[in-house]
């Protein structure tokens, strides 16, 4: 019966004319690279590829795409597939693509529809468990992603996927709701034994702790509620991380005359608490992120080396600079001696 529905539905879909005449008119083949075919030129495939596009316009947003008939039936994303079964998502139904986009990656011309940059994110083959004008059940082999998935249509264009097999990292754990920053003891000395010792730079900024996931980015403040940051910098700190979800702890600091939100922990990423990491190695996590951007940037740090690090305070007008022992963890919400406050003026 499965096959019988099957052949009814691509019938159908061969009657339904020109399946890539709103793609075309929507792009200028002369200001795009986007592949534009000549009309009604469908190559067909097997009906078994997809692929998933970050795709970086004016919202940051995964396209998702099955080769279904000669075109690719595709859906924006706004924040990437589900990982579990728990959370659904909402999937938009955008028009019909070429089979070529399949492997289309470049700069689309921000005047242009779409204008952003696109990456492929995932790509594989995929298996059909049902297709209906309501209701799309298949199975994905990507190298990132694999599993069942449905998509179910609940208003227009707006439909939900669902992941229908058991999360796809059982160990991961989502995003915590709120986390109050750890503290340094204020007014401590310099550490006698300054190689067990991280230096920073203190920004006097407000302190503000990022919560990333699919592409969006929402604050909380030193107390632990919810807060706002520069106007932009959510989205734009949301797009460089992508897919990739976090918690980034930091400060909010005036340099050259402009809020920059500086980057200095990271409690949380792909699903794994670091509080119990040490704080060298979660240093090595934020800094392999490579965070920079108009309005934030990863903090520098400098191992061992905290008297040239006050020096350097001092001739660049901060208040002071934090010491953070190399093995400690990160402490919600505690004061710790671990990290230490140590104003410019400190001597040993």
């Amino acid at each position: 019966m499965a096959g019988v529905t099957e052949k009814k539905g691509k019938k159908d879909a061969r009657r339904g004319g020109d399946r890539l005449a709103e793609y075309r008119g929507k792009r200028d083949p002369h200001r795009t690279p986007e592949p534009v075919p000549e009309e009604k030129a469908l190559p067909h495939g097997d009906d078994d590829t997809f692929v998933v596009q970050e795709h970086h316009a004016s919202s940051l947003h995964w396209d998702l795409r099955f080769e279904r008939d000669g075109v690719l039936v595709s859906w924006a994303v706004p924040k990437g597939l589900p990982w579990s079964p728990k959370t659904n998502h909402l999937a938009v139904h955008t028009e019909d693509h070429p089979l070529e986009y399949a492997t289309f990656e470049g700069d689309i011309p921000q005047d242009e529809y779409g204008g952003g940059t696109v990456t492929i994110w995932d790509r594989g083959t995929y298996e059909t468990e049902k297709w209906s004008e309501r209701e799309v059940k298949v199975v994905v082999h990507g190298s990132r992603v694999s599993g069942r998935y449905v998509l179910f249509r609940t208003r227009g264009k707006n439909w939900m996927i669902h992941r229908m097999d058991p999360p796809a990292d059982p160990d991961a754990e989502p995003l915590p709701e709120t986390l109050r920053p750890m503290r340094p003891v204020r007014g401590a000395r310099m550490p006698r034994n300054q190689d067990a010792w991280g230096f920073e730079f203190a920004w006097g900024g407000r302190r503000l702790l990022a919560y990333v996931e699919g592409g969006r980015t929402r604050f909380t403040d030193g107390r632990g509620r919810e807060a706002g940051g520069p106007a932009g910098l959510g989205s734009r700190l949301g797009g460089q991380l992508g897919a990739r979800p976090a918690v980034l702890d930091g400060e909010l600091a005036v340099l050259d005359g402009r809020e920059t939100y500086m980057v200095f922990d990271v409690p949380h990423l792909d699903g794994r608490p670091l509080l119990d990491v040490p704080y060298r190695e979660r240093r090595a996590l934020l800094d392999g992120l490579e965070l920079s951007g108009p309005s934030w940037q990863t903090a520098p740090w400098y191992p061992a080396d905290g008297d040239a690090v006050r020096e350097t305070a001092a001739g660049q007008g901060l208040p002071g600079v934090v010491a953070k022992r190399l093995d400690s963890p990160y402490e919600p919400g505690e004061e710790s001696s671990a990290w230490r406050l140590i104003p410019v003026s400190t001597r040993r």
